[in-house]
């Protein structure tokens, strides 16, 4: 196929700069122009954000790094998203067949969302304590992330991108103190997050530092003059480079950016925020739904699910309210029976065999990539949540669902293990990432894009309402479980619209967090933190799980007898990621084929 696209794409330059198609014979050639203007778009994209290629397994641009947040770099991609806006707009929706009318419908839809988001100044605020370079800096310097440590070409691309980090940290402090001046600025409570992250890269003994991993894991096939040359390269790039630049990035953002960081928590507070605001929704819940109506839907969820943790409290004997039973569970000696990582990661792989029977009668096709469970690395644990990381393509790197475990004797049981892994690992985001980079039909902008965060997460959070069709949920308290764990998403929608549009303080959302889920005030904390600095993001998960379900309902009810659980999730996943008012409907074209 990919021989086939660069012949096209010779032919294809001609048409997309200006020379009309022939009205008679555009029907014929329409797929086959398209798919090469997807190829050089992506080919393209690819270039201006290398760091994306490394992460789906594409290691021309291994050595790069760009300060995209930039006003120059940004007008660089605006320029990008409009010219290929104007090419897309030759192609009629009419003369495509029903699989490039997907793709041109969400190549539009993308482009149209990017240059929407490229009018806001939310690059006056680089990165913060959840999401940006100085984090993901670390998990790929560690050598346990995408980049790859394989070869001396390997070992010389990370030492190119070290080099590069100070002009990126230059840079972002730059844009922080143009936020000053701007009056976009990050909240007080999460600029003192940061400040731990930065400092644990400033260390005095280099062989100590994060980067230093991947000279401990030197291939032994390399000879002894290249093993000296990269480790004496790396420890002068740490000293020099890393080292310096982080240091510079702490103590700018606390001397100069702290004390006039905001002490307000919602994104409404900041020059363009409520713009800015109503835009994420947009961009999260590929919906035009009201922010109102999104909180509204979270209050009304939010006392469903009250309702059936009741069931459960009365189910085990317990006569306390639910604050008391929330802190039975979190403190009961019984809910924490594990004393080293490696004994809650063994749990984890109990879970997916207890399951992997009955997962062939609610998929027909399953991803070929290889997957893993590990523990999150040391250096980012305090901060993260459990995650899955994509494996590559080619099955060469494989899928990893990450757990933190900061302290195996405090890792609870109740905390929801079986709806997490249904979620993070299998059927969830494995399941839909895996199959979508294997498909070799998606044109490689959709393929390698785990954009439509209602699609992805919605995804993987319906398939936590699978756990008893899967054998599992069978303990009174994992069904606990993933009660709290669905409920946590329906507080994301009450939290999240109040933080940013109600006036709802930081301290005021952990409250209503934490009385009405199991979750610490650490955990609360996190996860308030998280919303504050990524505003409506935590809004797809719900949105897109409610619109799956009630799809299979839809379908159920009219097929009868007719309706394959295994056919639908295979609709749902075939095709990739996707906003969801396409998905529903292509799903309601699938329905109308059965």
């Amino acid at each position: 196929m990919k021989t086939l696209y660069i012949i096209i794409s010779i032919a294809i330059i001609a048409t997309v700069t200006g020379c009309k198609l022939s009205s008679d014979n555009q029907h014929h050639t329409a797929n086959t122009e398209l798919a090469a203007l997807f190829d050089k778009y992506y080919e393209e994209r690819l270039q201006l954000f290398p760091l994306e290629a490394t992460s789906v397994g594409d290691n021309r641009y291994n050595d790069k790094l760009y300060a995209d947040f930039t006003d120059s770099y940004r007008k660089k991609l605006m320029e990008f998203y409009t010219r290929y806006l104007t090419y897309s707009e030759k192609f009629s929706p009419k003369t495509l067949n029903e699989k490039d009318r997907i793709n041109h419908e969400i190549f539009k839809y993308e482009l149209e969302m990017n240059l929407e988001g490229l009018t806001l100044k939310d690059n006056y605020m680089p990165c913060n304590q959840f999401y940006g370079l100085p984090i993901t800096m670390g998990q790929l310097g560690s050598g346990q992330g995408n980049q790859p440590f394989k070869t001396v070409t390997d070992y010389n691309n990370w030492l190119q991108r070290m080099k590069a980090f100070p002009v990126w940290a230059d840079s972002a402090i730059v844009y922080f103190k143009k936020g000053l001046d701007n009056k976009v600025v990050l909240p007080k409570s999460l600029v003192e997050k940061m400040l731990p992250q930065l400092q644990d890269m400033v260390t005095n003994d280099v062989t100590k530092h994060l980067f230093y991993g991947p000279i401990n894991t030197l291939p032994t096939t390399f000879s002894v003059s290249d093993k000296q040359t990269i480790t004496a390269n790396y420890t002068a790039a740490i000293q020099q480079q890393i080292i310096p630049a982080y240091k510079k990035l702490h103590d700018f953002l606390a001397k100069d950016y702290l004390p006039k960081a905001r002490t307000s928590s919602g994104i409404n507070a900041v020059a363009g925020g409520s713009d800015l605001y109503d835009y994420l929704v947009r961009f999260n819940t590929s919906t035009n739904t009201a922010t109102e109506d999104i909180y509204q839907l979270g209050l009304s969820e939010v006392k469903r699910i009250k309702a059936e943790m009741e069931k459960v409290k009365t189910q085990v004997g317990f006569t306390g309210d639910m604050a008391a039973f929330f802190e039975f569970m979190k403190t009961d000696k019984q809910f924490t029976p594990y004393k080293t990582p490696q004994e809650v990661l063994a749990a984890f792989e109990t879970i997916h065999q207890t399951m992997k029977p009955h997962l062939k009668t609610m998929f027909n096709n399953v991803p070929k990539t290889p997957f893993e469970i590990r523990q999150t690395e040391a250096f980012r644990s305090a901060s993260s949540s459990a995650e899955y990381n994509q494996g590559s393509a080619d099955g060469s790197r494989p899928g990893i669902f990450y757990v933190p475990i900061i302290d195996a004797t405090k890792f609870n049981t109740t905390s929801g293990m079986e709806s997490l892994f249904l979620h993070e690992a299998i059927p969830g985001h494995h399941y839909q990432i895996s199959l979508q980079q294997e498909d070799t039909l998606l044109p490689k902008f959709r393929r390698f894009d785990i954009g439509n965060n209602a699609y992805v997460e919605g995804w993987a959070l319906y398939c936590e309402s699978l756990g008893k069709e899967l054998g599992l949920y069978t303990n009174p308290y994992q069904y606990m479980g993933a009660l709290g764990d669905e409920m946590h998403r329906a507080i994301r929608l009450v939290v999240d619209v109040a933080l940013h549009t109600k006036g709802m303080t930081r301290e005021e959302a952990i409250a209503y967090m934490m009385a009405n889920e199991p979750i610490s005030q650490e955990g609360a904390t996190a996860e308030i933190e998280r919303y504050m600095a990524i505003p409506g993001q935590a809004l797809g998960y719900k949105i897109g799980a409610l619109k799956i379900s009630a799809l299979r309902t839809k379908y159920s009810q009219q097929l009868g007898a007719k309706f394959n659980l295994a056919k639908f999730h295979d609709a749902i996943l075939k095709d990739g990621s996707m906003p969801l008012n396409v998905l529903e409907t292509k799903m309601d074209e699938w329905a109308s084929k059965q």
